[in-house]
């Protein structure tokens, strides 16, 4: 392994951590905008895998409460999302997943660029089982089909006049039991080989010390400023989405 590798490698594993610990999303985006320069696409997919699931669990814990006294919520998300993954694997069959992410890439964007400049945040404060049931197997949908699971879920948090712990509460561990399904059935499919335990041990210690100093960060936020960072994080993962996308479009002419 070169400098330049062990480098990039270890930038990756900072960045989505960190990423994670702060707003509870968004570790593969940010940790493959570095290791797809140095690591084959499914090998790099299959190890932001496990560091998203790992690094999303010091977020569980600081907000074990909000998840305590919100059960029935999060269940109103994960299970509907559970069983929406395979459905989205087999979606795959009929359906181009890059044009899935341009949609929603372009989706998030705009969300994000309309929401980052109004003074008064939205503050939904409606209970809507079903709406969140429909959120939470699109969700899952989105994952297997464009590993993209947390893409709705996070605006649908964002509308509502939760607090950052609820919000958190809800995302944190919607999208640790999505990637973990996803962890197990990339397993499944062989993509856990000898040399890529190896990377994922390798990144595993960084990904968890940036974990913990992005959810130190979480703490000291407002619940304004938390719902600002991740309507910012939203208009950024979606203008990265159709960054990447349309430049393999591109170069598929």
């Amino acid at each position: 392994m070169t400098l330049d590798f062990l480098l990039l490698f270890g930038l990756g594993a900072a960045a989505g951590g960190f990423v994670n610990g702060l707003a509870g999303f968004g570790t593969a985006l940010f940790a493959l905008a570095f290791w797809l320069e140095i690591l084959p696409p499914a090998q790099a997919v299959a190890i932001s895998a496990v560091m998203s699931v790992t690094s999303g669990l010091p977020g569980l814990w600081a907000v074990r409460e909000a998840i305590s006294r919100q059960p029935r919520r999060i269940l109103r998300f994960v299970l509907p999302a559970l069983v929406a993954v395979p459905l989205g694997v087999l979606s795959l069959q009929y359906v181009e997943a890059g044009w899935l992410k341009l949609v929603i890439g372009g989706f998030m964007g705009l969300y994000g660029l309309f929401f980052a400049f109004r003074r008064t945040l939205p503050a939904l404060d409606l209970r809507m089982p079903v709406a969140d049931m429909a959120v939470g197997f699109s969700g899952g949908f989105l994952g297997g089909a464009a590993s993209l699971s947390g893409a709705l879920p996070t605006m649908w948090c964002t509308l509502h006049a939760w607090t950052r712990q609820e919000q958190r509460g809800v995302m944190q561990p919607f999208n640790v039991t999505i990637l973990g399904a996803t962890v197990v059935l990339l397993a499944f499919q062989g993509a856990y080989t000898a040399e890529t335990l190896l990377l994922i041990a390798g990144a595993l210690p960084v990904t968890m010390l940036a974990a913990q100093v992005g959810v130190r960060l979480f703490a000291r936020l407002t619940d304004a400023q938390f719902k600002r960072l991740l309507i910012l994080l939203l208009f950024v993962s979606g203008a990265s989405i159709l960054v990447q996308e349309l430049g393999k479009a591109l170069m598929a002419l």
